[in-house]
């Protein structure tokens, strides 16, 4: 396999899409033709079923059968793409099936399965506990066993651009002692980095921590949007219902687990002794991922995924602990990502400190919770191999009335 980095697509080196990178996607260049899938070199997408004719799975319109087929394929097929793209001697026969990413339309990589979103950080999970229940523990007395989480609704996951129609539900005003229904006037956002399934697992058969890597296929970014008012009202005693399934975004690049070798990391000391089956002790399943979250142009939060309590690989075995199985496209979420300081919160519920100290922006308003006409764009890098930067792209959305 030619040595990475020396890829002849001009501008690829240096971008958050370098030949270390190759995150895959499903794009259009016109809107009444099928979704082709594409990975991203620099400022361009290569058509994948142009190049490699051969790969059935890569002429779908969505990742599923080509996730389907495993590590190995995986492996080769990532393998082929970059002596394509380094060999000079393939440049005349690739090049015309490199589009200009400014040309094309993103759609959603793949057909989510099943969501689950999880809620791993224990800075997130602190600082919701001082301020929903103050004067009360900030964990659960669970939080610490076992990786929380709820399962949500696969169908409302949607590419990130898609507009955020401002939700309706039932919410208690603090004024009234009645419930009203109308339209959320606590609009979040939760910055998250989401795991997708490649390879189903069997009914009754955990997915073990060393598996990890046999079964998902990749990360991307996620917008987990919330109704704070409505979550608040409903949750009590079975969990997030109507105020988290409204939308989730996803980013409309899947980061291929091969590219982010050099971004594992140790996992976080933990002062809890784990059972057997979370037991991550000498493993490498942390890792050195950096977000950005910025509403209407202002950069208000960079929070670090190194501080999660809980890994990815963790989640996983969790989630299948009790026999549930996975399926090819199955989406899994990290929870929100927040860090020690003020400026590494990902959500406004935390940056605002529940409306209580605005945030300021850089044309001088002040947000506490969305409004209509605001647009939340998350980003997200990762170290990869040479001194390479690996970008996950970004998650956008922008709030529109109902």
């Amino acid at each position: 396999m030619t040595v990475h980095g020396a890829t002849w697509v001009q501008g690829a080196a240096g971008s958050q899409f370098p030949i270390t990178n190759l995150p895959y996607g499903a794009f259009t260049v016109t809107s009444d033709e099928r979704p082709r899938l594409g990975v991203a070199i620099g400022d361009h997408v290569l058509d994948l079923a142009a190049v490699l004719p051969d790969v059935a799975a890569l002429a779908e319109p969505s990742l599923n059968a080509f996730m389907a087929m495993g590590r190995s394929a995986w492996a080769e097929v990532r393998a082929r793409i970059i002596d394509l793209l380094c060999d000079t001697s393939e440049q005349a026969t690739v090049e015309p099936h490199l589009v200009p990413i400014r040309s094309v339309q993103m759609h959603l990589p793949l057909e989510v399965a099943d969501y689950v979103d999880f809620y791993s950080s224990e800075h997130h999970a602190r600082n919701l506990g001082r301020i929903l229940r103050p004067g009360q523990p900030e964990l659960a007395d669970n939080w610490k066993h076992l990786p929380i989480g709820y399962h949500g609704r696969a169908g409302t996951a949607r590419v990130s651009g898609t507009p955020v129609v401002r939700p309706r539900g039932q919410r208690l005003s603090p004024s009234t002692s009645q419930p009203e229904h109308g339209p959320t006037r606590r609009l979040d956002i939760e910055a998250e980095v989401g795991w997708v399934v490649g390879v189903p697992s069997e009914l009754g058969r955990p997915v073990p921590l060393h598996a990890f890597r046999d079964h998902v296929f990749g990360a991307c970014l996620v917008n987990d949007w919330s109704a704070r008012d409505l979550q608040s009202w409903e949750y009590v005693p079975l969990g997030p219902f109507l105020g988290k399934s409204f939308l989730t975004s996803v980013s409309p690049w899947i980061v291929p687990l091969a590219a982010l070798d050099d971004a594992w990391l140790p996992p976080v000391e933990r002062d809890t002794p784990l059972l057997a089956y979370l037991d991550d002790t000498g493993r490498r399943d942390g890792i050195d991922l950096t977000l950005e979250v910025r509403l209407n142009g202002t950069v208000v939060s960079r929070p670090p995924f190194a501080g999660m309590y809980w890994t990815a690989a963790q989640q996983l075995a969790h989630l299948t602990t009790n026999g549930a199985s996975v399926r090819t496209g199955d989406l899994y979420a990290s929870g929100t990502v927040s860090g020690p300081e003020p400026n590494q919160r990902g959500s406004l519920i935390e940056l605002s400190w529940n409306g209580t100290a605005p945030i300021r922006l850089d044309d001088g308003s002040t947000r506490t919770f969305l409004e209509d006409g605001d647009e939340v764009i998350i980003s997200a890098t990762a170290p990869g191999p040479q001194g390479t930067t690996i970008g996950f792209g970004s998650v956008r959305g922008r709030v529109v009335a109902e």
